[in-house]
C-alpha cells in the first residue's frame, strides 16, 4: 500500500526486477491489478477511461525513441496542438535554446532514432513531448542515467522545471538524483519494504541504507 500526495515527488528504488516498472504500468493501465485497487483522488482507475487517464500523465523513459522527422513533429508526436504550445513545452524542458541554434530551428530534420542529436538533446525533446499536454502526473524512468555529467546537468534543469507543481513518480537507479524527493519507497520482490525521506531511511539502517552504502552516499 502506498499513498502519494498531490504535487509531491515520490522516488521508487530497488534492484532490477523488484516491481518499479510494474507500478508505472499499473498506473497507466497497461496491466490490471489481480487484487486491490488504484485511485487517483477518489476515482478508481478501473472506472476511468484509458485515453482520458493517459492525457493526465506524461512519461519520460530511460531511453527516448524518436522517429525520423522534424523536431516540431517529434515533440508534437501526432497530437493536435499549436506551435506556441510546442515552444512553451520546449522552454520548460530546457530545449528551446539549443533548438533555436540549429539553422532550421524547430524544422530541423531528425534522423531515425535521433542519431544526429546528442543524448542530452534527445532527452530534453522527450521531456518537452511529455509536457505538451500539460499533464498533472509525471512518470520519470531515471531519465539521466545514460548521460555524461555535462548533458545530465542540462537535462536535470529541464526536469526540475517540468516537475514544478506536478505529482511526480521517479524510478531511480542512481540514488544521488533523488535525495531531495519528498518520499522514497524501497521496492523489492514486489513489495514495498520502506517508505520515508532520504535521512529518515538512512537512520532506519535498512535496505535503503544498504543501497546508499554501495553507491557511497551518506546522510
Amino acid at each position: 500500500s502506498l499513498e502519494i500526495e498531490s504535487g509531491k515527488i515520490l522516488a521508487l528504488v530497488g534492484p532490477s526486477g523488484a516491481g518499479k516498472s510494474t507500478i508505472f504500468s499499473l498506473i497507466l493501465k497497461f496491466i490490471e491489478p489481480n487484487k486491490g485497487s488504484i485511485f487517483i483522488d477518489e476515482y478508481n482507475l478501473r472506472n476511468v477511461n484509458d485515453n482520458y487517464l493517459r492525457r493526465l500523465i506524461g512519461i519520460v523513459p530511460q531511453k527516448t525513441f524518436i522517429f525520423s522527422g522534424t523536431i516540431y513533429e517529434a515533440i508534437r508526436f501526432g497530437r493536435s496542438t499549436t506551435k506556441e504550445n510546442i515552444v512553451n513545452a520546449a522552454k520548460i524542458a530546457n530545449a528551446h535554446d539549443f533548438i533555436e541554434q540549429f539553422p532550421d530551428g524547430y524544422e530541423t530534420y531528425i534522423e531515425e532514432r535521433g542519431t544526429n542529436l546528442s543524448g542530452g538533446q534527445l532527452q530534453r525533446i522527450s521531456i518537452a513531448r511529455a509536457l505538451l499536454g500539460d499533464p498533472t502526473i509525471l512518470l520519470l524512468d531515471e531519465a539521466t542515467s545514460a548521460l555524461d555529467a555535462e548533458a545530465e546537468e542540462s537535462v536535470q534543469k529541464g526536469l526540475k522545471q517540468a516537475m514544478h507543481k506536478r505529482t511526480v513518480l521517479v524510478i531511480a537507479h542512481r540514488l544521488s538524483t533523488i535525495q531531495k524527493a519528498d518520499k522514497i519507497a524501497v521496492v523489492e520482490g514486489g513489495e514495498i519494504l520502506e517508505v520515508g525521506n532520504h535521512n529518515e531511511l538512512i537512520k532506519k539502517q535498512g535496505r535503503y541504507k544498504d543501497f546508499c552504502d554501495k553507491q557511497f552516499i551518506k546522510s
